[in-house]
């Protein structure tokens, strides 16, 4: 069940870790859970396109971005440390015709360090993967590793959630609460509801969902998930010192402005020789 608001500093580390994992051990809710958010999907698909490919893929996860990129023809390279999620790609790759099968290669390891001894025009790091960057020297370290493997020209493109205030403030007491829903993966009815927890001086939002079996509450189970809050103004300085140029920043998928209602920053960045 949700623990109070933490206090001591002892055990993050270990909630880090979980927060950072548990949100994808699950494949089969992870794809329900997101399968209309699709106006990124296109996003990235046509950057592959446009780019000629090959593309590398940092947090490929279960291919929610991967196979449509394959799927139009781009050869793709995807890195993710959830063994879970990348098993479940597999499973799906073997259902696409071959000639998509031969267009995705798939790496588990840590985008901080994996090294893969070749140059994409194109990177990309979608939906919130650099969130699990908690400190400046993991940003420095995936930021490094993205230099190493762009092409001279090449962009890097990275989407990450505006920080909301409301978000933030909320009291970690407070359980809030979702319509009840059948569980993809369980097939059970439960409910649903979450509490956050934003510790101020990391930046790390916290966020304990608890699942509750209509009928039989005592097999109710938690998934933690620990984000980091990057601000538009902190991520762009992040960039610079780490030897990137921004092109362009976006506040959603169709190339609008990034606003302060915006609820996504979309970033385009060069390396600088």
């Amino acid at each position: 069940m949700p623990s109070a608001p933490r206090k001591r500093r002892s055990t993050l580390d270990h909630e880090l870790i979980a927060g950072s994992r548990a949100h994808y051990e699950d494949a089969g809710y992870y794809t329900a859970t997101y399968r209309r958010r699709i106006d990124d999907v296109q996003y990235y698909v046509t950057l592959a396109t446009q780019s000629g490919g090959p593309v590398l893929e940092y947090g490929v996860g279960n291919g929610r971005v991967a196979l449509p990129v394959a799927r139009h023809g781009v050869s793709l390279t995807g890195v993710d440390h959830s063994r879970a999620m990348l098993t479940d790609l597999r499973a799906r790759l073997g259902r696409e015709p071959p000639e998509v099968r031969r267009r995705v290669h798939l790496r588990q390891g840590d985008m901080r360090s994996v090294r893969l001894q070749k140059r994409f025009p194109l990177v990309i790091c979608p939906f919130n993967a650099v969130l699990h960057l908690y400190t400046r020297r993991d940003v420095e370290r995936f930021l490094a590793r993205a230099r190493e493997h762009l092409l001279p020209g090449g962009r890097l493109v990275v989407d990450l959630s505006m920080p909301s205030l409301a978000d933030l403030l909320r009291d970690p007491r407070h359980a809030y609460r979702a319509p009840r829903f059948r569980h993809a993966t369980t097939g059970e009815l439960v409910r649903y509801s979450e509490r956050y927890d934003y510790d101020s001086i990391r930046q790390i939002l916290f966020v304990t969902t608890e699942f509750s079996p209509e009928g039989h509450p005592q097999d109710s189970w938690i998934v933690p998930l620990s984000h980091r809050q990057f601000f538009p103004q902190e991520w762009e300085m992040l960039l610079h010192y780490n030897g990137f140029s921004v092109d362009a920043v976006h506040g959603d998928f169709y190339g609008g402005e990034l606003t302060r209602t915006s609820d996504v920053m979309v970033w385009h960045a060069r390396s600088r020789p």
